[in-house]
């Protein structure tokens, strides 16, 4: 589903921040040589990620769902200078993809990759996190968002991808549709939880951003 058109989507990124050469190449190899590309962020979304990453300024960064490290690199563009970003994704064959374009970046030492299952790594990390970035896989963003809530500081901030979910959330639940089942839940829990505040952006496909309370 397309939320807006494809002229205004193309005037919002024209009016918008440049997209910074080394995301441009990323972008660019990621369509020529990576299966399903669209779930790179991507212009637009990745300055509105970078620009909440200034404005938050986190020393320590989660994110869940690494795919080719666009949106990671533009969460580093707001960390500050002694931060680290932690970056968790199940598919080895990017784990060099990724690194290839962290070590091209100012923040390449500053960038911990981890291979395997988050529900598994995330209670490994003995960290405090000030940015939380939840973009993998639907069915688990509600066991994500309880795993990371003990490991936020107070006034931290979680972005979930893709709560829009293609329009599906205003549609007829299909039979056997667990991706979309859970992101209803999800979302719900985002607006009731007393634990933060939220507010959902129609970025893309749906930007949710949580406050800490």
């Amino acid at each position: 589903m397309h939320f807006i058109s494809p002229e205004l989507e193309d005037y919002i990124e024209q009016h918008s921040e440049k997209e910074p050469e080394l995301l441009a190449a990323l972008n660019k190899e990621t369509y020529q040589k990576i299966l399903l590309p669209r779930m790179l962020s991507g212009h637009f979304q990745g300055r509105v990620l970078s620009m909440l990453s200034k404005l938050i300024r986190p020393v320590n960064i989660l994110e869940i769902g690494t795919f080719t490290g666009y949106a990671a690199l533009c969460l580093c563009e707001g960390m500050q200078q002694n931060g680290q970003l932690h970056t968790i994704d199940i598919k080895e064959e990017l784990v060099d993809f990724q690194r290839k374009y962290f070590d091209k970046s100012p923040w390449g030492n500053q960038i911990t990759q981890h291979l395997g299952e988050a529900i598994a790594i995330i209670p490994t990390l003995e960290i405090k996190f000030d940015l939380v970035f939840i973009d993998a896989d639907k069915e688990n963003y509600l066991n994500y968002f309880e795993l990371i809530l003990s490991k936020m500081n107070k006034g931290g901030i979680i972005l979930s991808d893709n709560v829009l979910w293609s329009g599906k959330v205003l549609e007829p639940l299909q039979k056997n549709d667990n991706s979309t089942k859970v992101l209803l839940e999800y979302n719900k829990v985002l607006k009731e939880d007393p634990r933060i505040e939220t507010v959902l952006l129609p970025i893309r496909d749906g930007l949710t951003v949580s406050r800490v309370l």
